[in-house]
């Protein structure tokens, strides 16, 4: 086995982003989630702001190895390559099991209260292309992916409403932007 003693960050955001697409998930699809549970607090809500908001949490590294390590499970229970019983747990998407949601609701702590309130209600809901994901038909299984866009979805929206207070409290474009660089560490 090869172990590379420094990965680069843009590699792995890079690799992250592939993952998805590989999937079948768009940043603007992730983004119409977002705008859905934005646009009903923020009348000035936009798509663009709602992409850009995606786009930001794409580039936070816990996020990038939530989908990493998601799809990779994913992918090797489609191909019936993990052990018994992790294969037919993951490969069912057993009720039970819970290390989907636990992996997404990790992810969503980098963005507080709102993030995590979030992200139950679109674990339960199924809004978008996350309902298109949580199905059961077809050849493909996203156990983990599902949750994980969730996950990416709330982030963005808690952001988008966080930004929101920000210009309404008056904050300077200077300090949001600050504000925004020192989130997605």
């Amino acid at each position: 086995m090869t172990i590379h003693s420094h990965i680069r960050s843009q590699d792995v955001e890079r690799a992250a982003r592939q993952r998805l697409h590989e999937r079948g998930v768009s940043i603007k699809d992730v983004a119409e989630v977002v705008f859905k549970m934005q646009a009903p607090y923020n009348d000035t809500l936009t798509m663009e702001d709602c992409i850009e908001s995606v786009d930001r949490v794409l580039e936070k590294r816990e996020i990038q190895h939530a989908i990493l390590v998601g799809v990779e499970l994913d992918v090797l229970a489609e191909k019936g390559l993990l052990s018994e019983p992790l294969q037919s747990l993951i490969a069912q998407d057993e009720g039970l099991f819970g290390v989907d949601e636990t992996i997404a609701l990790g992810a969503a702590l980098g963005y507080g209260s709102i993030a995590v309130t979030t992200y139950g209600h679109l674990d339960k809901q199924k809004v978008g292309v996350i309902e298109k994901l949580d199905t059961k038909e077809g050849e493909r299984c996203h156990t983990f992916l599902d949750d994980i866009v969730g996950s990416i979805a709330a982030n963005a929206s808690s952001r988008i409403a966080h930004r929101h207070r920000d210009i309404q409290d008056g904050m300077s474009d200077e300090d949001i932007v600050l504000r925004d660089e020192e989130d997605r560490l």
